[in-house]
């Protein structure tokens, strides 16, 4: 999702502008000071011939692909001059204010409010957002806590942090001063800033590396259940892997992972995933988890987020070359940005042995079946250059399940017609060699460059179903391939059955009843609930709707055999039932290899 910028003459315009000489934008933190849960930030202001200077706050961050004016969060914008003498200051829009008599002006500051405990009153996707924990921890996007000014987001930041003894920022950047309580961090642009961001909290990390690159993995546990170490093997295993899948692919040398684990017993996180940077990744996660399942969905998810190293990282439009925080033009290549991706993270894991060829297949039918509820004739290039803007922005999601078919698709074509030889990775090799980080494409040059790399059909194939309206027929795709439509046995779910919720709520008391007369699942039925109980505990914890996400959690990790007491109230009396979870199965539409004779090209496509 998230965009790397990189520079080109733009820095030099910022100097040569009239009146423009500050060499660098320096901003302070101090998150020893926390007042009404707010940081303060103070920045000096660079030196000016204008009458006025505006200064603004993201109304959109490279991989969000949302409007969610930063600027909102900020407040008692001062401006001063030399002698802290108050300026005129005027608040121009949600993100903006202009700074009058700004020769004069010497420092602005304001308060910065986080955006964790107040998830009820906006959209932000919580990796993308701020937490403000005094003593405890700090998720500095730093997006959400600083801001450019006009004409000058081109030149140096220097960012200095003041932060408590005890607490440690986790950061893919390098500190430059060696106290224990003041760090130092420089990067070469406002742009470049955004995408470094840095967790304070109780050091809690290990580092690793992998192949030449340091890898960072840094958590924050409220009660201290989970661990940076308890988590790192199979974090170190994921990423060699993904590393090994990669082979000689130019990337960052250092990466930094940034695990918050909310807690479910306060108002706090609750968007969870991943939002990545070129050189990091800040995932959010109920503390609460399994640690099977949390291993497992760190896999899923910070894979993806490290795939992005490939793209939009090494290959980018010009409209993420130079993204406008404040009035943005996207480009058409979502099926790239995060489709390829998104493919690459299921990719890696039959290709490096993590998952079965079953699996595998298994995950690209749930992303045809979820692609199937989405508008199958909008040209993904048309929903991805409007994506900000209805209806198109409710077509977003379809970018990880149909951007992906369309990766696999042209992974499929190019090894069909290389006769095994080359795929979508070596595709994407040789985009990374032509532009890298510091060059980028124009939009609509890129379906001619992917074809001049590969085959005529490819270019047909790109106008036909990114650019044009025809729906993919993904089966005559996996056919090239060997394998076969049929049906398929899937673990399901104890509350849904034939698709159907078994379980509703009760809006007057909370409660969570079991559906009259719905048909219920065999282990259920077997234990002796029937519909219109209701579900008081399981193993002794409550659920009612206030923690209804967290009965859903323990069913997507309850295990076979795993001893299970149900709670429940019938008639007015509460009865318990105990027995060994005996997990539902059920038939879904499915994909398997059929025929041998493509043996070894199927092999070339996922073993390759």
């Amino acid at each position: 999702m998230v965009v790397k910028q990189n520079i080109y003459i733009l820095p030099f315009l910022a100097f040569f502008a009239v009146g423009f000489s500050q060499s660098k934008i320096q901003v302070q933190l101090d998150l020893n000071k926390i007042t009404n849960d707010q940081v303060t930030v103070s920045v000096k202001v660079p030196s000016t011939a204008a009458s006025s200077l505006v200064y603004s706050f993201p109304k959109i961050i490279p991989g969000t692909y949302s409007e969610d004016d930063y600027g909102k969060y900020i407040e008692e914008f001062k401006a001063f001059d030399a002698k802290g003498n108050l300026l005129t200051t005027t608040k121009i829009d949600d993100n903006s204010w202009k700074i009058s008599d700004a020769p004069k002006a010497k420092t602005i500051t304001y308060q910065v409010n986080d955006t964790y405990d107040i998830e009820d009153t906006h959209e932000i996707f919580s990796p993308a957002g701020s937490n403000i924990e005094e003593g405890k921890n700090f998720m500095i996007n730093t997006h959400a806590f600083v801001g450019y000014f006009t004409g000058f987001d081109q030149i140096p930041y220097e960012l200095t942090v003041l932060h408590p003894e005890n607490l440690w920022g986790a950061t893919a950047m390098t500190d430059l001063d060696a106290s224990k309580t003041k760090d130092i961090f420089n990067t070469d642009r406002y742009a470049t800033l955004v995408e470094h961001p840095i967790m304070y909290a109780k050091p809690d990390y290990t580092t690793f590396t992998v192949h030449g690159m340091e890898i960072l993995i840094a958590v924050y546990s409220p009660s201290g259940r989970v661990t940076a170490e308890s988590i790192t093997p199979e974090m170190k295993k994921m990423i060699t892997a993904q590393k090994n899948f990669l082979g000689n692919f130019d990337s960052t040398k250092k990466y930094a992972v940034l695990l918050y684990l909310s807690d479910n017993t306060k108002p706090d996180a609750n968007g969870f995933g991943a939002l990545e940077h070129p050189t990091s990744t800040t995932v959010v996660m109920p503390e609460l988890l399994p640690k099977a399942e949390l291993q497992e969905q760190l896999k899923d998810v910070v894979s993806h987020e490290f795939f992005h190293i490939v793209t939009p990282l090494n290959i980018h439009s010009k409209e993420i070359q130079n993204f406008d925080f404040n009035a943005p033009k996207m480009s058409e290549h979502l099926w790239m940005y995060e489709g390829v991706t998104e493919y690459f993270a299921n990719l890696f894991q039959i290709n490096q042995g993590l998952i079965t060829e079953e699996e595998f297949y298994k995950r690209m039918a749930g992303k045809i079946a979820n692609a199937s509820t989405m508008n199958d004739m909008l040209p993904f290039t048309k929903m991805s250059a409007n994506v900000l803007v209805k209806p198109y922005k409710d077509q977003y999601l379809n970018v990880y399940e149909k951007g992906a078919l369309i990766a696999m698709c042209l992974d499929i074509e190019i090894r069909e017609k290389s006769k095994g030889e080359r795929g979508i990775l070596d595709l994407m090799k040789k985009l990374s060699a032509a532009f890298g980080t510091k060059k980028a494409f124009d939009d609509s040059e890129l379906f001619g460059k992917i074809t001049a790399l590969t085959y005529p059909e490819i270019g047909t194939f790109l106008e036909k179903y990114v650019s044009g309206p025809t729906p993919i027929l993904y089966s005559d795709y996996f056919a090239k391939m060997g394998v076969t439509k049929t049906m398929v046995s899937s673990e399901g779910n104890l509350f849904i059955k034939e698709q159907a919720p078994l379980i509703t709520v009760e809006p007057t008391t909370k409660e969570i009843r079991f559906i009259p007369n719905a048909p219920m699942q065999p282990f259920l039925k077997e234990l002796g609930l029937q519909g219109g109980d209701i579900l008081v505990a399981i193993n002794d914890v409550k659920y009612n709707l206030d923690n209804i996400n967290d009965l859903i959690m323990w069913s997507t990790s309850l295990q076979e055999n795993d001893a299970t007491t149900f709670t429940i109230k019938r008639d007015g009396v509460e009865k318990k039932f105990t027995g060994k979870a005996v997990l539902p199965t059920e038939l879904i539409p499915g994909y398997q290899f059929t025929d041998k004779e493509k043996s070894a090209l199927k092999e070339a496509w996922l073993k390759g």
